[in-house]
């Protein structure tokens, strides 16, 4: 046989050679493009490259769900109507879709909790209904078997290892509230929401050490009490929205003291609430007064309460300034924004041990005066948008924008000083039974990469992170049209099936090494085979 050597010469070979190796020089390039999770969009090197490397050690690794969204169970018990039974009920939700059943929680919290210890969590975070516990919202009504199934699910979760997380309040208010006081606009709320968390705190502060008093006030008050396409539907946009938020924050700052003086040197937990704010990118970075504005909707958003909680007790400036000045041009002889007295911002001020935070994408945010009738997004002259080329999911509000993430875990951590946890950052998909969601790991990936950048390169204290949601729920009322889940829900089985999704493996693997572990070494050394096996068999040839 004649070799290669002999039939193309030397001067050929070492051209094959010289081949070979510059398709796999060439071949590296590429792949570190496709670390980029959204190459398309967002690929500049010095910021969307990933970094690899490790949380700090106690970082805390977990999911969430919601009472409403996973329990179903609405009148199991004993357990009173919500606001969110009222909604759903009525025909307020996609499709007429109700959490009348939902994930059946209430039946399967073992099952849940298995799903939690398969990944490897840490954590987990879920909510109390209050109306589970408390039928008609007052202690009068307690109801010992909607206690009793927190209580075995909280020893459910110590029993694998896994810290519960405990949320009071996650929207779904006792109907009777609402019926009787007009909701979170009447201060007499204040009182009763203590005295249920008192009973919470009482009942379950020896195993629980993580506490959240309210999560995303802010979709309560605007959503629920300004534009009324939430439960429980008023449509008040000038004044519900800074009603509701003002007994919400007192509600807060009463029960967090209430655990500080009956609770804290007995069980040395921690309480805190939960705040919404999607990163306000300036439309020009280089413009002031665009800069102002999106710093202003986030004042709006988060600094609405974060600021009396973690601040002085009061107000952000730029709200009351905003809000005054809009109220006085619409003839007004004082204010639209509540004012606290001085006794309130006290026992206001200083009331949050950590800071929560649900946060899932970017807004572009630019200055805008808007002289309108009075409303509560007219109040902060922005104009906010997302730009078409933006990736999508599969909610209309939701574009991934990983980088937002990292550059909003730096503004809270300048702005109030906390120790943050993320306590919910996910992606949606349509509703198809999808376990391969390729989508998911993607958005995960570049998403929790940039919460390690934060606190690897910045120095921002991150504690922890929840992935939304532990499995696909009831999304409000989009109903079952949306899924966030790490794990398949058939709703339409009767048994409510979980199966495990790619994204759950996907996202254990992260636990498991608490962070990202070199990947680029795996597709180096597949190549180096390739190289390597390549330059035998032109070897094999010339020999």
């Amino acid at each position: 046989m004649m070799s290669l050597f002999e039939r193309f010469g030397c001067g050929a070979m070492v051209g094959m050679l010289v081949l070979v190796f510059t398709l796999f020089c060439c071949w590296l390039p590429v792949q570190v493009g496709a670390d980029f999770a959204y190459p398309d969009v967002f690929n500049d090197p010095d910021r969307d490259t990933p970094l690899y490397g490790k949380f700090p050690d106690g970082f805390a690794w977990g999911s969430a769900t919601s009472a409403y969204q996973v329990e179903g169970g609405w009148d199991a018990d004993g357990k009173g109507k919500s606001i969110w039974d009222t909604l759903a009920q009525a025909g307020g939700c996609a499709y007429g879709q109700t959490g009348n059943v939902a994930c059946d929680s209430y039946n399967k919290y073992a099952q849940d909790v298995q799903l939690a210890k398969a990944m490897g969590l840490t954590h987990y975070r879920f909510s109390i209904s209050w109306p589970r516990v408390m039928p008609d919202g007052t202690l009068a009504s307690l109801n010992e078997a909607g206690l009793a199934y927190y209580e075995a699910l909280v020893d459910e979760l110590l029993k694998e290892n896994i810290e519960p997380v405990v949320t009071l309040y996650h929207w779904d208010l006792p109907q009777v509230l609402q019926d009787v006081y007009g909701g979170w606009e009447n201060d007499s709320l204040v009182e009763l929401f203590n005295d249920y968390a008192d009973v919470c705190f009482e009942r379950l502060g020896s195993k629980v050490k993580l506490w959240i008093t309210f999560n995303e006030p802010y979709v309560v008050c605007w959503l629920g009490y300004g534009i009324g396409v939430f439960a429980p539907n008023i449509n008040d946009p000038g004044y519900g929205p800074y009603r509701a938020a003002h007994t919400i924050i007192k509600s807060h700052g009463m029960a967090y003291n209430t655990y500080q003086q009956k609770y804290k040197a007995q069980y040395g937990g921690q309480v805190s609430i939960t705040l919404s704010t999607d990163f306000g990118l300036p439309e020009d970075e280089n413009n002031p007064a665009h800069v102002a504005a999106a710093d202003r909707y986030m004042q709006f958003t988060a600094g609405w309460f974060a600021h009396p909680i973690f601040k002085n007790g009061d107000y952000p400036d730029v709200m009351k300034w905003q809000v005054g000045n809009k109220s006085l041009a619409q003839g007004l002889s004082e204010s639209r924004l509540p004012v606290f007295t001085e006794e309130e911002k006290q026992y206001i001020a200083g009331t949050g041990d950590f800071f929560g935070l649900n946060a899932y994408t970017t807004t572009v945010c630019k200055d805008n005066f808007r002289p309108t009738d009075p409303n509560y997004e007219d109040d902060q002259d922005v104009d906010r948008y997302q730009p078409d080329n933006w990736p999508k999911s599969g909610s209309d509000w939701l574009r991934p924008v990983p980088w937002g993430l990292r550059r909003l875990l730096n503004w809270v951590s300048q702005e109030y000083g906390k120790p943050i946890y993320i306590t919910e950052n996910g992606v949606s998909t349509a509703d198809v039974a999808e376990l391969n969601d390729t989508s998911r790991q993607t958005y995960y990936g570049a998403y929790i990469n940039e919460v390690l950048k934060a606190s690897v390169l910045d120095g921002v204290d991150v504690s922890g992170y929840f992935a939304w949601s532990l499995m696909d729920n009831f999304e409000w009322t989009s109903g079952y049209t949306q899924r966030f889940g790490l794990h398949y829900v058939d709703f339409e089985d009767p048994d409510r099936p979980r199966t495990q999704k790619d994204s759950a493996a996907f996202y254990a693997g992260l636990v498991a090494y608490n962070g990202f572990e070199e990947a680029g070494n795996g597709a180096v050394a597949v190549t180096s085979t390739y190289f390597v096996l390549a330059t035998l068999l032109i070897v094999y040839f010339l020999l």
